[in-house]
């Protein structure tokens, strides 16, 4: 079969001049998610398809997992303030060097949202489900490309929910793009780029024009202790901007915003291993200090 692109208006049966502009986008965003999820399934029914073949090992495309929090965060930021479940569902390739995934969480407390025609406060629980792709070039090195689409009170303060919009005075989705490398095999360097969306990574200017921050967030973490089945690890992590006077996470150009410790360790509880990490955070330019508990429940 051969897959001639782009389509002809004459032969799609109508000329796109004749609708709205806003038809047309969503004739596009149709077009593209059609083609994307029809590679993607063909690609992974191949994966499957091989591996029922040959049947010479366990190899097992799709993994799920789910964790408990009493609350989260992310570089340096508190996202949820409370208690909240999370998930992943995610494909990993037979050579183990591409996984994609989406990651999911949702909040057992609520938090406040001004309503944008009342201006009062109304509750609304914490909702997000992100997409990521990791592609690993060497057991040392990965890069990763991330949409994270919290879309937490959109619907309670009264705007209608685009899960696939990247607007950038929307305020809940915006892309970016990570890079790991293992200088030893216990230290992480990682940088991630904002690239797409925005959701507050801009400056507005003196002519109400907003111009792109695309803060740049940089990472070293270390694991400095273990034994049995005991683990430290240091952190530190800071964000600059070269274009903006401001960052997505800091008011300033450049800034730590993320200074802390993790303790992981197994506990027991009938008879199952359960891990569990402890997090001690301070962000020194918001002054905020947190301590999380994590539970890895499968």
């Amino acid at each position: 079969m051969k897959l001639i692109l782009p389509i002809s208006q004459s032969r799609i049966g109508f000329t796109l001049k004749n609708l709205h502009p806003k038809e047309i986008e969503l004739f596009y965003k149709a077009s593209f998610m059609t083609v994307f999820l029809f590679t993607l399934f063909i690609g992974i029914n191949s994966a499957v398809a091989q591996d029922e073949t040959k049947n010479k090992d366990r190899y097992k495309p799709f993994n799920t997992g789910g964790h408990l929090k009493n609350m989260h965060i992310w570089h340096g930021s508190v996202v949820h303030p409370g208690a909240m479940f999370a998930t992943h569902l995610e494909y990993n390739s037979k050579n183990e060097k591409f996984t994609l995934g989406v990651w999911g969480g949702a909040g057992f407390t609520t938090t406040d949202v001004i309503h944008n025609d009342s201006g009062q406060n109304v509750r609304a629980n914490y909702k997000e489900v992100s997409i990521y792709a990791v592609y690993r070039l060497s057991d040392t090195f990965f890069a990763e490309a991330v949409s994270h689409n919290n879309y937490t009170g959109v619907e309670e303060r009264g705007d209608t929910l685009h899960y696939w919009s990247y607007d950038k005075t929307q305020g809940y989705n915006f892309v970016d793009i990570n890079f790991g490398y293992n200088i030893t095999p216990n230290t992480l360097l990682y940088l991630a780029t904002i690239i797409g969306g925005g959701s507050g990574d801009y400056e507005i200017q003196p002519d109400g024009s907003l111009k792109n921050s695309w803060t740049h967030y940089f990472e070293i973490k270390s694991k400095v202790w273990k034994i049995d089945n005991y683990e430290l690890s240091l952190f530190a992590g800071g964000a600059w901007s070269f274009l903006t006077d401001k960052t997505f996470y800091t008011q300033d150009k450049v800034n730590v915003i993320n200074v802390g410790l993790a303790l992981n360790k197994n506990i027991t509880v009938a008879n199952y291993e359960l891990p569990v990490e402890v997090t001690a955070m301070w962000n020194p330019e918001k002054q905020a200090t947190v301590l999380s508990l994590d539970f890895s429940l499968f």
